[in-house]
Formats: C-alpha cells, sequence, structure tokens
C-alpha cells in the first residue's frame, strides 16, 4: 500500500520554529532497534501470552514463569542499541529544540541514546524493587542472573525481586501520568512517533496537546485515530528521521 507522506522538510520546518517541542513513542521506534512490537505482524501476542507474563497476580502467585519467559524479550534488551529515531530525538534535546519524552516503551533505549528528560509512562525494568524491604538492584545485575536461568532475589530479605514495569493490574508509576499530561499539554509542537493510540491512558495524551492550541505530527506505519488532526503525517520512521537528522544537523547517522 502507497501512503502519500508529507514533506519532512515541512516537518523540520515546523520543528525549528521556535516552539516548544515534545515527542510521545511507542513500540514502532523500537522495532528498528529490533524490539519486537506487542501488537505488530511479527508482534510479542503471536508467540507470548504477554497477558499473562504481564498480569500482576500471575507474578505474585509464580515470578518464575515470568523470568522464563521474559528471559530474551526483557533481559535480552541490553544487547539492542538505541535506532536512528532514539538518536535524532536525543540530539534534538542536546540543541535545546525538544523539551522531552513521553514514551509507552520499556527498553531503556531513550535514555541510552542520550533523552535526559523521558517519562516512562510504563515504567521501566532498570531498577528491580523487593516487593517487602526497601531492597533494590539495577538491570544489569538481574539481567545476567535471570539469562543465565536465575531468579532474582533480594539481596536484604530473599524475597524475589520484581521490575519497575507496570503490569496489567497495576497503577502507571507515580507522577508519570502528570508528567507526561505537563510535557504533552504545554507542547506547541507534540511528534507522535510508532504508537497506534489505542492503549489508554497514553492515547489520550495527543489530546491535551490540541486542546491548548498546539499541533500534532504523526510518524506511524498503520492509521490512528488522530490522523485526521494532524498537521503533518508520515508513515516511515526510519526515513523520517534520516531526513531530519540531515536537515537539523542532530549528527545522529
Amino acid at each position: 500500500m502507497h501512503h502519500h507522506d508529507d514533506d519532512p522538510a515541512a516537518l523540520a520546518a515546523l520543528i525549528a520554529g521556535g516552539g516548544t517541542v515534545a515527542a510521545f513513542t511507542g513500540a514502532g521506534v523500537s522495532t528498528l532497534s529490533g524490539i519486537p512490537d506487542f501488537r505488530g505482524p511479527e508482534g510479542l501476542y503471536r508467540r507470548l501470552d504477554a497477558d499473562r507474563i504481564f498480569d500482576i497476580a500471575g507474578f505474585r502467585a509464580d515470578p518464575g514463569y515470568f523470568y522464563t519467559q521474559a528471559r530474551e524479550f526483557i533481559y535480552g534488551m541490553g544487547d539492542k542499541e538505541p535506532s536512528l529515531v532514539h538518536r535524532v530525538l536525543a540530539g534534538l534535546e542536546r540543541q535545546g529544540r525538544l523539551g522531552g519524552v513521553i514514551t509507552q516503551n520499556i527498553d531503556m533505549l531513550h535514555q541510552r541514546a542520550g533523552s535526559r528528560t523521558v517519562v516512562e509512562l510504563h515504567g521501566s525494568p532498570s531498577w528491580h524493587a523487593c516487593p517487602d524491604c526497601p531492597g533494590r538492584a539495577a538491570f544489569a545485575a538481574v539481567a545476567s542472573l535471570v539469562r543465565a536461568g536465575g531468579i532474582p532475589r533480594c539481596d536484604r530479605c530473599g524475597a524475589v525481586l520484581k521490575p519497575g514495569i507496570t503490569f496489567f493490574g497495576e497503577l502507571l508509576p507515580s507522577g508519570a501520568l502528570e508528567r507526561a499530561a505537563q510535557l504533552a499539554g504545554s507542547a506547541d509542537l507534540l511528534l507522535v512517533l510508532g504508537s497506534s493510540l489505542v492503549v489508554q491512558p497514553a492515547a489520550s495524551l495527543p489530546w491535551l496537546t490540541l486542546r491548548a492550541g498546539g499541533r500534532l505530527a504523526v510518524v506511524n506505519r498503520d492509521p490512528t485515530p488522530l490522523d485526521g488532526y494532524a498537521a503533518w503525517r508520515g508513515h516511515d520512521l526510519g526515513a523520517v528521521f534520516a531526513r531530519l537528522d540531515a536537515l537539523l544537523g542532530t549528527g545522529a547517522a
């Protein structure tokens, strides 16, 4: 299917226009780094039972199931590299053009690309917390253990650690939605990247930009409910961001 994409030069002009720019990123940004999309054609839901893996009651009953199932998907993330999109966004922040990134992703790739202001709506495995005491462990230590077939336990009390990812049945991380709403609501331009905008409450964030008089630029392979409201619409993240990198001098390529 051939989609008409707007000219990336027009998007570059919107970004360089001097207003406040924020980005909202979904799984499509990470598929460029080789991380499978939950819901795409090669998505995780085809191969793994994500509803069960990320169910909080299931985790409490049998954390070993999560650590076995997530061994490659979550604990292999350290082998993945930030994509051009991650690097361009980090470059735009360094240039003072981007105020921050709101992400639905849990792969830590925005931070690894150098982004400083990142709101992780669904948490992140960068830290694992003990449910029973203040014990914590960082991703690298847990990942080497899990990849060797182990289950991470608290150094202090021995309870099984839980990654700081938001499971089904849990509330979003404290303050994350508020910070995301503040970023989206104050943006003159919100870049909506690689998200189909179907998961709530994240999908409501671009409306905050529109309601406050800001504009949306949407880059996503599939249609989204906000396409009709977008000031700029593209489909191929890799191609669009290669042009932005060249036009805006973000030095990511």
